[in-house]
């Protein structure tokens, strides 16, 4: 269990370390869903839409936004520590459901199990074989 219990430690360790240091290397450029919703339109260096026509100019900020949106906390201003500790927030918070599921699946013992009752009674079968040696013999 002490295996475990490392393996799981090391685990942790490792997604913070990815989520918190190494998610601000990730790259900038638009990934496939976006790079595929811009088809169409022409777009500037910063990566704003300055023409054209694709489904991308639709876009708007989520309603409900939240304070992890866009790979960030809301209302730290230095990027890279905004990246970082989202990705350790989400993390942690990952890990904390995931064990609390675990934790309410897991396999319960059901406890000790109960003795067969001890009393003078004996088995079915081992009144047949107490009757055969006690029967007279004929001879």
């Amino acid at each position: 269990m002490k295996r475990f219990w490392g393996f799981l430690a090391g685990g942790l360790l490792v997604a913070l370390l990815l989520a918190g240091v190494v998610s601000n290397f990730a790259s900038p450029h638009p990934d496939g869903l976006d790079s595929s919703l811009r088809e169409g339109c022409t777009v500037d260096a910063d990566g704003e839409i300055t023409g054209g026509s694709c489904p991308a100019q639709q876009e708007r900020d989520h309603e409900i936004g939240g304070p992890l949106a866009d790979y960030g906390i809301a209302g730290i201003d230095n990027d890279f520590l905004s990246t970082g500790l989202s990705g350790v927030l989400g993390v942690l918070l990952t890990f904390a459901v995931a064990g609390g599921v675990f934790w309410l699946t897991r396999r319960r013992d059901a406890g000790p199990t109960p003795q067969a009752d001890q009393s003078d009674t004996p088995a079915p079968n081992q009144e047949a074989d107490r009757s055969d040696t006690t029967a007279p013999s004929q001879g």
